[in-house]
């Protein structure tokens, strides 16, 4: 199983921007799909943007947020702008090593291997 440690949450003003960083403990990200997902209190959690193996990228939710990935320090990246309150949610990465990572969707289910979250809190 895939460890993963998410960095980078914090308190931030509405209109800022954070960057999560997600570490994968594996030797490639050649073989794993990395989703992001958050949690907001009292929701359900939802997807926002995954990275298949290939590089591939999908988004779910539109505008804002954006994943990149640094193949060498295996660590995949969430940049989050123009920040809201509706934001505030404990920020999840999931890694998907099911068909070499070659497909990555908005659903928790084929994610078996997740981060511990990082909490994100957008207030003025």
């Amino acid at each position: 199983q895939v460890q993963l440690v998410e960095s980078g949450g914090g308190l931030v003003q509405p209109g800022g921007s954070l960057r999560l960083s997600c570490e994968a403990s594996v030797s490639s990200l050649d073989f794993y799909a990395i989703g992001w997902f958050r949690q907001a209190p009292g929701k359900e959690r939802e997807g926002i943007s995954c990275v298949t193996s290939n590089g591939d990228i999908k988004d779910f939710m539109k505008g804002r947020f954006t994943i990149s990935r640094d193949k060498a320090k295996r660590t995949v990246y969430l940049q989050l702008n123009d920040l809201e309150p509706e934001d505030t949610a404990v920020y999840y990465c999931a890694a998907d090593g099911s068909l070499a990572g070659q497909v990555c969707g908005p659903g928790e289910g084929p994610f078996n291997s997740w981060g511990q979250g990082t909490q994100v809190t957008v207030s003025s």
